[in-house]
């Protein structure tokens, strides 16, 4: 009962910031259930996509009824524009991406995490409040989005993860897209990304180890699901403003573990 209570209280408190903000939070699981829970690497992978695929469609369902889903679709250009660049980033990593040297790695998503965060703030205090499309040509817009989603892919590919604190502040900045309606967009990007990954993963052992740490499994999973309800509840009460700085704080933490594991290399 203690092991199901404290991976429904994770689950719900990673799935509550997730929902609010439109993550998939595996960045933020994905520690605790390698420190909390004591699993090895591979268990928590797997656990941590499962879960974030979790998150993710119920955060898009939850989420409908402050971002409509009727709205989403209007967008949908913009979602088939970062889904092509970031399905076949996601591709590549899988071979020939694993090939860079970590510390590499690590330095170049330091730097995108420092650079967005930076951009995003900027963008969002001392340039105009009119929100505008960075670029006023479709055909730029287009190669700029699919060149975003390849970098996107890659990245998310390689730290497992949905993805969605590099394609929020993308979509806010390159189409000009409140906070809010980006959340959703990012979910619905996401989505996709996450069942082609998970589907990588089910050809090797992860319905095994879903079996074995199925009552786990169970417990992140209704907590996930509760805490993206209250997140997505929130959704209505919190201003754009505040989601930006959330945003650009997580950015921020996130490049710190980054910086922080390349020096205990």
């Amino acid at each position: 009962m203690k092991r199901f209570l404290q991976g429904f209280s994770a689950g719900g408190a990673v799935a509550t910031l997730a929902g609010l903000i439109g993550l998939g939070g595996a960045e933020f699981r994905l520690p605790i259930l390698k420190g909390l829970f004591q699993l090895d690497t591979l268990k928590a992978v797997i656990l941590n996509k499962a879960t974030s695929l979790v998150v993710v469609f119920f955060a898009l369902f939850f989420r409908s009824y402050e971002v409509p889903l009727e709205q989403i679709w209007e967008y949908k250009t913009i979602i088939i524009n970062l889904l092509a660049g970031s399905l076949v980033g996601a591709w590549i990593a899988a071979g020939y991406a694993m090939k860079i040297d970590e510390k590499i790695l690590d330095r170049i998503i330091f730097i995108i995490l420092l650079l967005l965060a930076a951009v995003l703030l900027f963008e969002h205090w001392f340039l105009s409040d009119q929100q505008e499309a960075l670029f006023h040509s479709i055909f730029l817009e287009i190669l700029a989005g699919i060149f975003a989603g390849f970098i996107i892919g890659i990245v998310a590919s390689l730290l497992g993860v949905a993805g969605g604190e590099l394609l929020i502040p993308t979509i806010v900045i390159l189409y000009g897209i409140d906070v809010k309606l980006a959340g959703s967009l990012s979910l619905a990007i996401s989505l996709p990304t996450m069942i082609v990954g998970f589907i990588r993963y089910s050809k090797s052992q992860a319905f095994v180890i879903l079996k074995e740490e199925k009552k786990l499994f169970l417990s992140l999973s209704i907590g996930s699901i509760v805490g993206a309800a209250i997140g997505s509840a929130l959704l209505g009460f919190i201003a754009s403003d505040i989601l930006i700085v959330l945003l650009a704080l997580i950015l921020i933490l996130s490049a710190y573990k980054i910086f922080h594991h390349q020096n205990h290399q």
